[in-house]
């Protein structure tokens, strides 16, 4: 029966998560989840226990992508600057595989929702700023920048560039893609 549970659960956020890419963002409600669904409002809170818990879901199952992600790259690429590349291409590219979650990642689907959601997402935004700037550090020991950059602004810098793209991403109807210029503009942004 738990695994059952387990699938429904996944079910209901793999629907959200689809409701979410629809190019205009009107809320989304349990009651038009549950009916795209086919089942009862009643049904989907005996998996979750609010619609915010929904959306921590999601916001988990991002962190739980993108994080372990950022582990491989950073095991499989010993340089510093080319572990930053990797990292913030990754991020253009999940966003751009997960338009649903792009929402989630930019908060836009968290408007009018439980203010604790908006922090996690900020939480989450903190530690990718925190990562691209151990990768940066490591980039400076290794001699693959110049020795006088400011690295927790580089770092914020790439961090602003990754989610204004998102922004773009989402606010076009998902047309402008998160990738389209990241093979000129990386350079530009890793100096």
């Amino acid at each position: 029966m738990a695994t059952r549970s387990g699938e429904r659960k996944n079910q209901i956020l793999q629907v959200l998560a689809e409701m979410l890419q629809a190019p205009k963002s009107e809320k989304i409600t349990t009651a038009a989840l549950a009916a795209r669904l086919e089942v009862s409002e009643a049904a989907l809170y005996r998996h979750f226990a609010s619609k915010a818990q929904m959306y921590e879901g999601l916001i988990g199952f991002v962190e739980e992508t993108v994080f372990g992600l950022i582990n491989k790259i950073s095991a499989e690429q010993e340089s510093g600057l080319k572990q930053t590349h990797a990292i913030a291409a990754m991020l253009l590219s999940f966003a751009e595989k997960n338009p649903g979650m792009t929402r989630v990642l930019i908060g836009d689907a968290l408007v009018n929702e439980d203010e604790r959601l908006q922090a996690r997402i900020n939480q989450l935004h903190d530690r990718l700023e925190a990562t691209l700037k151990q990768s940066l550090r490591q980039a400076l020991t290794q001699g693959e920048i110049d020795k006088d950059a400011d690295v927790p602004a580089q770092a914020n810098l790439m961090l602003a560039y990754i989610i204004g793209r998102w922004h773009q991403y989402a606010k076009s109807g998902f047309k402008r893609l998160p990738t389209e210029l990241w093979q000129k503009q990386g350079p530009m942004l890793l100096g």
